[in-house]
């Protein structure tokens, strides 16, 4: 079985940081990071992740932008996206799952989870 590849695209450095390290140490996967839509964006269709956990608020281009430029390039509209908030207003969660992404992770997120939660959002064996 090959091993999952996953690229973070987050603002913070430590929601990167920790999110990598739990991705790596519980999930066993290859992790990627960005710290902003367009490097992700770069990222995305140059690497070709299995998926990608993707914060909402950021400067420039936020979650949502990043995520429809994402779906609108046919190289990258395939990888699944999860998205990573703050926002936990039920309203909020609907309105980017309307969009499309496979699941919504709140923030600040249990890093001994995190791997779990993505798993069980992207349909992939237990970890």
């Amino acid at each position: 079985m090959t091993t999952k590849r996953i690229l973070v695209i987050d603002d913070e450095d430590d929601i990167r940081e920790v999110a990598q390290l739990c991705l790596e140490t519980v999930g066993g996967w290859e992790v990627m990071t960005a710290a902003c839509g367009s490097d992700g964006l770069a990222q995305a269709e140059t690497q070709q992740p299995d998926a990608i956990l993707l914060d909402v608020m950021m400067p420039g281009m936020d979650g949502p932008t990043t995520f429809h430029k994402l779906q609108t390039n046919t190289a990258t509209q395939n990888i699944p996206v999860v998205f990573l908030t703050a926002k936990v207003q039920a309203a909020e969660q609907r309105r980017f799952a309307e969009l499309g992404a496979k699941a919504v992770l709140t923030k600040p997120f249990d890093p001994l989870t995190l791997a779990i939660q993505v798993a069980k959002a992207l349909g992939w064996s237990s970890v």
